[in-house]
C-alpha cells in the first residue's frame, strides 16, 4: 500500500475512534435520562446513539478490509468493502427504525406518561451540542478523505440532532400532560432513521452497480486538450470518489508512429489524473482517426 493510502486509512480510523467514544458517551447519558424520566422518545434516541457507536465499529472493520492492496484475485483493490460497510450501517438503521416504531405502538396502547425534570432537559441539550460537533467534524473529514463510511456515518449522526430536538419538544408536551406526544415523536424518529437508512443504501448501491463517477463530457474535454488528440468518446468510469477507474477511446492521426501514439496516451492519462485526484487507473484505447467513430 502506498504511503498516501496508509495515511488516509489511519486518518479515517482516528476520526471513527474519536466519534465512537463520543457516541458511547452520548448514548450512556441518554439511557440514564430515559430510565429516570420513563420517556419512550428519549429511550429511542438513546438507542439511536448506541447504534451510532455500533456503526463506528462497522466502519473501522470496513476501512481496515478496504485498505488491503490489490492482488491477483482482486485486481481493482478492496475499496468496495468500505461501501459495504456503509450499507451495513444503513441496515442497522433500518432495524432500529422498525424497533422504535414497534415499541411506540406498544406504548401508545399503555398510555405511559413520561416524567422529565430539569436535569433531563439539561442532558438532552448537552447531547445536542455534542452531536452537532460530531456531524460537522465527521462530514468535513469525510469530504477531505473521500470516505464513504465517514460520509454515511455523518448522515447517520445528523439524524440524532433532529431527533434530540424532537425529543425535547415531546418532553415539554409530556409535562403539559400530553403523553401521546412522546409516542408521536418516537415514531417520527423512527421515520427519520429509516430515511437516513434509505439514503445510505441507495448511495452504496450506486457504487456496487458501477454507477458513473465522473462527467463523461468533462473527461472528453480534458482529453482533447492534449495536442494530437482529435476525438474522445465512449468514456466509462466507476468506483468511489477516491478510487476511480476509467476507460475511454481517443482518435489520433492514423500515420502517427506507434511509439508516439503510446506517448500521447500517457500524456492523456497524466492530464486526467491531474484533473481528478481520485483517479487510480485509466485504460485508453488509441484508434486512427480515419476509422468511423461516434
Amino acid at each position: 500500500m502506498e504511503g498516501s493510502a496508509i495515511d488516509r486509512v489511519r486518518a479515517v480510523k482516528r476520526v471513527l475512534i474519536v466519534i465512537l467514544l463520543l457516541n458511547w458517551m452520548v448514548a450512556a447519558a441518554k439511557a440514564v435520562v430515559a430510565y429516570l424520566s420513563n420517556s419512550l422518545s428519549v429511550q429511542a434516541d438513546a438507542y439511536h446513539s448506541l447504534l451510532d457507536g455500533s456503526s463506528n465499529i462497522v466502519g473501522l472493520i470496513a476501512v481496515t478490509l478496504a485498505a488491503a492492496d490489490a492482488d491477483k484475485e482482486h485486481p481493482y483493490g478492496h475499496r468496495k468493502f468500505e461501501v459495504l460497510g456503509a450499507m451495513v450501517i444503513g441496515v442497522l438503521l433500518a432495524l432500529a427504525a422498525y424497533d422504535i416504531v414497534r415499541e411506540s405502538v406498544v406504548r401508545l396502547r399503555e398510555r405511559t406518561v413520561p416524567t422529565p425534570d430539569a436535569a433531563t432537559f439539561g442532558v438532552m441539550g448537552v447531547t445536542i451540542v455534542v452531536n452537532v460537533f460530531i456531524t460537522l467534524y465527521e462530514r468535513r473529514r469525510g469530504r477531505e478523505l473521500n470516505s464513504e463510511v465517514l460520509l454515511a456515518d455523518s448522515a447517520h449522526t445528523r439524524t440524532d440532532v433532529a431527533a434530540s430536538l424532537a425529543v425535547i419538544a415531546a418532553l415539554i408536551f409530556g409535562r403539559c400532560n400530553m403523553p401521546v406526544a412522546d409516542v408521536i415523536v418516537s415514531i417520527g424518529i423512527g421515520g427519520l432513521i429509516a430515511w437516513a437508512a434509505w439514503g445510505i443504501a441507495s448511495r452504496g448501491a450506486g457504487v456496487l452497480a458501477d454507477r458513473s463517477v465522473l462527467d463523461p463530457e468533462e473527461v472528453e474535454r480534458i482529453a482533447k486538450k492534449v495536442v494530437g488528440v482529435r476525438h474522445c468518446h465512449e468514456v466509462r468510469t466507476r468506483g468511489t470518489q477516491d478510487a476511480i477507474f476509467a476507460d475511454l477511446r481517443i482518435h489520433v492521426d492514423g500515420a502517427l508512429p506507434l511509439e508516439q501514439a503510446h506517448d500521447l496516451g500517457h500524456r492523456v492519462e497524466a492530464e486526467l489524473k491531474a484533473a481528478f485526484p481520485g483517479l487510480r487507473d485509466v485504460v485508453i484505447h488509441i484508434e486512427p482517426d480515419d476509422e468511423k467513430h461516434t
